[in-house]
């Protein structure tokens, strides 16, 4: 890796992602004043799906990121499709009802959908990959993760899920450390830089103007129209999208006072020396801890391992706090070499759903995905250029979820938040 390499100015670390994208495009800052029928500020995968839809309708649109597209969470993550929301289908049907929660699901399996649809309509190649194993790191969940195998089928209509014993699980993880999993093959994970890229390329085809290390400063109403102030122009527009997710700052207080950033942690290793011997079908894994593990192998079988948590701003030793519990999972990798570790913030809520509201007329927010988001945002976007086009208002199922804000303001919300973390994260090893 050349040293003078881009180094992201809101993410610790150099990714490999970033590494194994050698054609990453660059975008001018903006420079000069604007006029847009839709202004986005967050260059993730959320603003970026959306820029693509809106502009696919005819509309004029423009991002506003202030680092680098894919300097956030979207190209930086572990690549996880999922299957769902963050919450188990039987958590939601517990908080909303069965109807409510079946609704939910289904959005979530169009998102699926509708992710590898836009793949293949825009020759997006993202090293796609089927599967999707998640492990029992205590004894006390698997009685839960038999059940919800169960239930998936039985209530929600989704049979790809499958309870794993501990002799399956450890043949198709590789460890002895988990005695139980669930196996879905009805989703899997991919390279997420090469999706932004991907995504941001086909906005950019489509007419959308996509603007780099261009940070709004301040965003106000003026004769019936939103204003958006950066450093070299001002951006007017119809309609405004914050889809900052955890690096929205105090851009917008309702928004930061709903959605609380926190730091997770990759690293990857060299190639495996006997790759068959991790994850042998390729799947990717998860673990039941509240503060989760979560590894699979890239195409060229490297180790791709994350799981420390951080709800401070530092970063730390992120290579030797990943080694570890990778010797934890595989001991046979204690002295595995790792090239690259890196971090990125991502955004959580309180009820770990994600959080849609229009704060004040024309301005609407989008975030909150609590690690569950490479295909919810990339959905929740086309459902805003859905309803900005008057086609229908899916975004409505989840603006009506009425996520609530953090306790204790500006001050004591981060303090909190870090105090139930830790007690959650002691639970872990119990």
């Amino acid at each position: 890796m050349d040293a003078a390499a881009y180094q992201s100015p809101i993410s610790p670390g150099r990714s490999w992602y970033e590494d194994s994208v050698p054609d990453r495009p660059r975008y001018p800052a903006l420079d000069g004043s604007l006029d847009v029928d839709v202004a986005i500020v967050g260059g993730g995968f959320t603003g970026l799906s959306a820029a693509l839809h809106l502009a696919e309708r005819g509309a004029r649109v423009c991002v506003l990121e202030g680092a680098r597209l894919g300097d956030g969470a979207s190209g930086r993550n572990g690549g996880q499709m999922g299957t769902g929301h963050r919450l188990w289908p039987e958590e939601l049907e517990a908080a909303f009802g069965l109807e409510r929660a079946r609704r939910l699901f289904a959005l979530a399996e169009d998102a699926k959908t509708h992710l590898m649809e836009l793949m293949a309509t825009h020759g997006i190649e993202a090293d796609y990959r089927p599967g999707q194993i998640s492990l029992a790191h205590r004894r006390r969940f698997h009685e839960p993760f038999r059940r919800h195998a169960e239930t998936m089928a039985s209530r929600f209509g989704y049979a790809s899920i499958r309870f794993l014993d501990a002799a399956e699980t450890q043949e198709r993880t590789g460890s002895r450390t988990y005695g139980a999993g669930l196996l879905d093959t009805g989703t899997g994970h991919l390279h997420p830089m090469k999706l932004l890229v991907g995504t941001a390329r086909a906005a950019a085809r489509a007419g959308a103007l996509l603007f780099e290390e261009t940070r709004a400063r301040r965003i106000w109403r003026r004769e019936g129209r939103v204003e958006i102030e950066t450093a070299r122009g001002t951006v007017r527009a119809e309609r405004l999208l914050l889809a900052t997710n955890a690096h929205g700052g105090r851009l917008n207080a309702r928004n930061a006072a709903h959605v609380m950033p926190i730091r997770s942690f990759i690293a990857a290793t060299a190639p495996l020396a006997e790759p068959h011997r991790v994850l042998p079908g390729g799947e990717a894994a998860d673990d039941s801890r509240f503060v989760v593990r979560y590894f699979r192998k890239s195409a060229d079988d490297r180790l791709l391992f994350g799981g420390r948590e951080a709800y401070g701003s530092g970063a730390g030793d992120i290579a030797g706090a990943i080694r570890r519990q990778i010797a934890d999972v595989y001991p046979h990798l204690a002295d595995v070499a790792i090239t690259h570790a890196w971090g990125g913030s991502v955004a959580v809520t309180t009820t770990r759903m994600p959080y849609v509201d229009s704060p004040e007329p024309g301005v609407t927010t989008i975030g909150g995905y609590s690690g569950h988001g490479v295909m919810l945002s990339h959905f929740a976007g086309r459902l805003y250029a859905e309803r900005v086009m008057g086609n229908r208002d899916r975004l409505a199922e989840l603006e009506s979820l009425r996520v609530p804000a953090f306790p204790g303001g500006d001050r004591l919300r981060a303090p909190l938040l870090f105090l139930a973390m830790t007690w959650f994260a002691l639970r872990d090893r119990l």
